[in-house]
């Protein structure tokens, strides 16, 4: 389907905000203390922090220029706040007041008259009234001054980039890592927000594009910092509707116990105060707008969190880790206390979703053995090699052929982890007391690597076969993005081989751009992976994540009328072509003649256009009729079909009999396994190219370095899907007999009968489409 990677607005529609609108503020804050911020209402915003140490500081942040919106749905960016006047009523509770030193501080930070960069600290307490925790405060820009008391120094408050208010806890001590004797808990309402003067107004992207069927997923790791109010708006303008797939992350959803001067996650699954909050508002927000939510807890937990004795470990001690940076542990599916916290955490947010009003939907998140880097499975952690007999055998590399022994320590290994994740789901539908869906998410190019071809014993364990969660979901972005077609082919078969999953129990993950350098490739790749998803009847589809659909701006459109109607009938034209057919292929060269008489000739179409003129082969009246219904039936030059040219038909020479060997239509790199059928005409080096998208599926032949083979599978558009990837360097040739899709040119069919009677022919003429690859 059609996308667009938009960078800013082009005439979309857009709308007014009040300058500081509850829903577009963010917080930031250090680790290891934990913050958020709801828009509580149109003009109030309440921020929650849980302080660990002395020094932990949070801010709430007002940026002029809005980095984290989708670029048809930002707000413009303006820097000057002269002449403008912000309100707001201040309520807090745990943090140094207002009157206090190093109570809740404007910092505002931007350039000075001359353009040099500048910070300036503007001490709200000298524009508050009322008491130090309970007060109203007016800040009018144009006369605002910095300093712990008035007078100070004059703010230039007209290139502003942007403006935060500190919080910090009661005792603190500035850049001190000292962990506080116990946790302090603490939040600020701002109410009554409003702003008056010059430019109170900011125009933003107001954009609601019709549903398009996809769905979009979220991640409380990458949207702690945002309004839960402002990514639901995202979703809804965007055209996702239906179902959010939420990943609650691996780092900021947590509280945190002092354990012998190290902080580590609360046993019993507590949630932190600050998570607690936002979900609760984004569980509301989205009921609200029309969606239901999955929440997803996966086995992962950031590393400096973890306790040491959860944690998946090689056979050398070397401990499971993620690529991320910081990094995450894994949790051992053999620990039972890292499971119990696992399941305690999974109930506590399933209440929050049952509050809510919401079904009950949850999803087990990418439970694994972790593989290092140089391919040692993680099995060797105290609990695990206690379950698998003590001195479990040891496995160096998964790349490696292994014993029978090796084999079996991996199919305990997939035993231990099924068990675990269903004990999960038990926790999960325990609480429920009621309906609740679970579902079961796996990245197959990891725990499918082509590499360790025995890693699925482990890491696709035959007790998650189906029925024992309401849904499989699927992942496989490395291999998406990496165009590894056959790869992905293989492992959608091996899972419906291995687990049986019925297709309409079956969801589809589609992502994801690390980088916006690849955004280009990377998000074309995507959106097919959405299109081929639903080729194979796979009805929910999930555009992984949020934050790249903003950053990048992906804009998946909506199906047009002529993409819903069937704008191609795969039929051939009914009539034998006449010896007077008439068949003209054109290009389209610009030719630029000098003052001297050289010419310079630019050819601007890589393949020609076929033209073709029937009716010459149109001999009786009966056939004259068939044309008639033939032409009504396209509705005239609405709708394509095949036609087959009299002159060249086939990959070998003309009119041939094909061979598999006939034409080449691209080289193996070991991981693609889709090929476009093509033709070339005249000699090497630089023959020109005609892509095929109608062959005739019964004469198709495909072969790889001169070996036919017929592992292969045929996509639409003229592609071929191998059931495996040619190696690197391997030829693929094709051979085929092919149609031309073509479609009348004119909307009218002249036919006089007295014309027709006397022998001559009509004029038929039909044009050859350019169908997209």
């Amino acid at each position: 389907m059609a996308f667009w990677l938009a960078q800013s607005r082009y005439g979309q529609d857009s709308d007014y905000i009040q300058r500081f609108d509850p829903r577009f503020w963010t917080v930031n804050f250090p680790r290891p203390m934990m913050s958020s911020v709801t828009a509580e209402s149109p003009d109030s915003i309440r921020v929650d922090c849980e302080f660990y140490t002395e020094g932990d500081l949070a801010g709430l942040i007002w940026s002029s220029e809005d980095t984290l919106s989708h670029p048809l749905l930002k707000y413009e960016t303006h820097r000057d706040y002269s002449r403008n006047t912000l309100r707001f009523h201040w309520k807090s509770s745990g943090l140094i007041p207002l009157d206090e030193p190093n109570g809740p501080t404007l910092t505002i930070e931007g350039r000075d008259a001359a353009g040099a960069p500048a910070t300036w600290y503007v001490r709200l307490w000298n524009y508050a009234t009322g008491s130090p925790t309970d007060a109203d405060i007016v800040l009018p820009f144009s006369k605002l001054e910095a300093g712990f008391s008035l007078p100070g120094q004059p703010v230039h408050v007209s290139d502003i980039d942007r403006m935060f208010i500190s919080f910090v806890p009661v005792g603190f001590v500035a850049s001190s890592s000292e962990l506080l004797q116990h946790p302090i808990t603490a939040h600020a309402e701002i109410s009554q927000i409003s702003c008056e003067g010059h430019l109170p107004l900011l125009e933003i992207g107001n954009v609601i594009l019709p549903p398009h069927g996809e769905r979009m997923a979220t991640a409380y790791d990458d949207a702690y910092n945002q309004t839960p109010t402002r990514l639901i708006r995202e979703a809804v303008a965007l055209g996702y509707r239906d179902t959010l797939l939420h990943y609650v992350g691996m780092s900021h959803f947590f509280q945190l116990v002092n354990e012998s001067g190290t902080l580590l996650v609360q046993p019993g699954g507590k949630l932190a105060v600050s998570a607690t909050r936002w979900h609760n508002s984004f569980l509301n927000a989205a009921k609200a707008a029309g969606f239901e939510v999955i929440l997803s807890l996966s086995y992962e937990v950031f590393a400096a969190h973890c306790p040491p004795e959860w944690q998946q470990l090689a056979f050398d001690g070397e401990a499971g880790r993620t690529g991320w940076d910081p990094p995450s542990a894994l949790l051992s599916p053999a620990n039972s206390a890292a499971m119990r916290w696992l399941q305690r955490v999974a109930m506590r947010f399933t209440l929050l979703q049952k509050s809510a009003g919401l079904p009950l939907r949850f999803q087990i998140g990418e439970p694994w053995w972790w593989i290092t880097p140089d391919a040692k499975p993680c099995l060797y952690d105290q609990s695990a090699a206690a379950q698998f007999g003590g001195k479990p055998p040891i496995i160096e590399s998964m790349k490696q052929p292994l014993d029978a022994a090796q084999k079996a320590l991996l199919d305990q290994a997939g035993a231990v982890l099924a068990q675990s994740t269903i004990d999960l789901a038990g926790a999960v539908q325990h609480i429920a007391r009621g309906a609740v869906e679970v579902s079961l998410l796996a990245f197959t190019p990891t725990i499918l690597d082509p590499e360790m071809p025995e890693l699925a014993r482990a890491n696709v364990p035959v007790g998650w076969a189906w029925p024992t969660f309401d849904r499989l979901q699927l992942e496989d972005y490395d291999w998406l993005t990496d165009g590894a077609d056959g790869l992905r082919r293989q492992a959608y078969h091996s899972f419906n081989e291995r687990l049986g999953y019925p297709i309409d129990r079956q969801d589809y993950l589609s992502g994801f751009v690390l980088n916006p350098e690849d955004a280009d490739l990377y998000w074309t790749r995507i959106d097919a992976g959405l299109d081929e998803a639903a080729e194979r009847g796979i009805i929910s589809r999930y555009v992984w994540a949020q934050p790249q659909i903003a950053r990048d701006g992906y804009t998946r459109l909506p199906p047009t009328q002529d993409e819903t109607m069937q704008a191609f009938d795969d039929v051939l034209y009914p009539l034998p072509l006449g010896r007077n057919t008439g068949v003209s292929p054109e290009f389209s060269t610009s030719v630029a003649v000098t003052s001297s008489g050289h010419e310079r000739r630019n050819s601007l179409w890589a393949d020609a256009r076929l033209h073709f003129d029937v009716g010459p082969g149109i001999r009786s009246e009966a056939e004259l009729k068939t044309l008639i219904d033939f032409f009504r039936a396209r509705r005239g030059p609405a709708k394509g079909f095949r036609i087959t040219d009299p002159f060249d038909y086939s990959s070998n020479r003309m009119t041939d009999t094909p061979t598999a060997l006939d034409q080449p239509i691209g080289q193996g790199n070991g991981t693609n396994a889709t090929f476009q059928l093509s033709k070339s005409y005249g000699d090497q080096p630089e023959p020109q190219k005609r892509n095929i998208t109608r062959p005739r599926l019964g004469s198709l032949r495909i072969a790889v370095d001169g070996a036919e083979i017929s592992d292969w599978s045929y996509q639409t558009g003229g592609r071929v899907l191998l059931d495996s990837a040619p190696p690197a360097g391997a030829t693929v040739t094709a051979g085929f007999l092919f149609d031309v899709p073509v479609r009348f040119l004119e909307d009218r069919l002249d036919i006089v009968s007295s014309h027709f009677a006397a022998g001559e022919a009509p004029s038929v003429p039909l044009i050859e489409i350019r169908e997209d690859l």
